[in-house]
């Protein structure tokens, strides 16, 4: 299979911005190009070879652009964050005049509507490995103090064809289900998470990778969710300081300590929204429906492809 076909088992963030954008472009043009997703397989002597990262720089699917002679393969390197292109720039040793950073984007949601629930209702979205393992604790703790929260967890690696790599985590899973409010949904799809977060107040995320940029985030607060993150990775640049940051920590108690203290503070500024009306919120609504949207990504990418052509 060419890097640049759509994976047929995979759902994740970065087959959705592969898809997304194959059918936002002019077929035409993007005749012209192979447009690589993160990991070089084949290429493809008849057209202009776009590589777009998504990853973290890694000795196995990165070190090869240490190399002048191997980067000039490309016609263009794509970053998805500034963060991302200040580790290319720095592990490999990527000049920042061969990127261009051109951001992630979504289809955007409805303006925001004031949460009405009774109830408080948290949302997690991501794979296992970013974190749930401190949630789950941190959220049966809270749940004794607040007896108003919910969380609903979407989360599986089937969503990546990797149903293996969920066994670490079914004890996790099996937590999630025995507890009376939390509701374990497994891999769904994104219409499906969309739903749900537009009708979520918080995306709890206490990330434990560094995210070289966060879909599930843009679409959390594109869809109104006061997001609660650590200020790791790319998350404070793609958040755009709308999102409760904390200071993170590789220690798991600390971190998980921090996290707690920040999605307490979140539940009871959430509780007192209710009865306000929040400009806050919708203008965080605004930016990330106009900012992340495809239609001006597309555009973007429209204009590079045609620069290179």
């Amino acid at each position: 299979m060419e890097t640049n076909e759509i994976s047929k088992q995979s759902r994740g963030g970065t087959e959705l911005m592969l898809e997304s954008l194959h059918a936002r472009l002019n077929p035409d043009l993007l005749h012209k190009f192979q447009i690589i997703a993160s990991r070089v397989r084949t290429l493809d002597p008849a057209r202009k070879r776009i590589l777009w990262l998504h990853d973290k720089p890694c000795r196995e699917e990165s070190s090869f652009l240490e190399q002048a002679a191997n980067r000039t393969l490309f016609a263009g390197i794509v970053c998805v964050s500034h963060y991302q292109a200040l580790l290319y720039h720095l592990i490999p040793g990527v000049p920042y005049g061969e990127m261009r950073v051109l951001q992630n984007a979504i289809t955007p949601f409805g303006p925001y509507l004031p949460r009405r629930a009774q109830r408080i209702r948290l949302i997690y979205h991501s794979a296992p490995n970013r974190g749930l393992e401190i949630l789950v604790p941190v959220f049966e703790y809270l749940a004794t103090i607040h007896p108003d929260i919910e969380l609903d967890v979407f989360s599986s690696f089937r969503l990546y064809g990797w149903v293996e790599r969920d066994e670490p985590y079914r004890s996790l899973f099996a937590r999630c289900v025995a507890h009376p409010r939390i509701h374990f949904h497994g891999a769904q799809s994104n219409d499906r998470v969309r739903l749900a977060l537009s009708e979520c107040d918080i995306f709890a995320y206490p990330c434990i990778e560094p995210e070289t940029s966060c879909v599930a985030a843009i679409e959390a607060m594109a869809a109104g969710c006061l997001m609660v993150c650590p200020s790791y990775g790319a998350l404070p640049e793609t958040t755009a300081n709308f999102a409760h940051l904390y200071p993170f920590s590789e220690d798991r108690p600390i971190h998980a300590r921090r996290f707690s203290a920040a999605l307490d503070d979140s539940i009871r500024t959430i509780r007192l929204r209710r009865a306000e009306d929040d400009s806050s919120r919708a203008q965080q609504v605004e930016y990330f429906n106009t900012f992340y949207s495809w239609d001006r990504r597309a555009e973007e990418w429209k204009q590079y492809l045609y620069h290179l052509v």
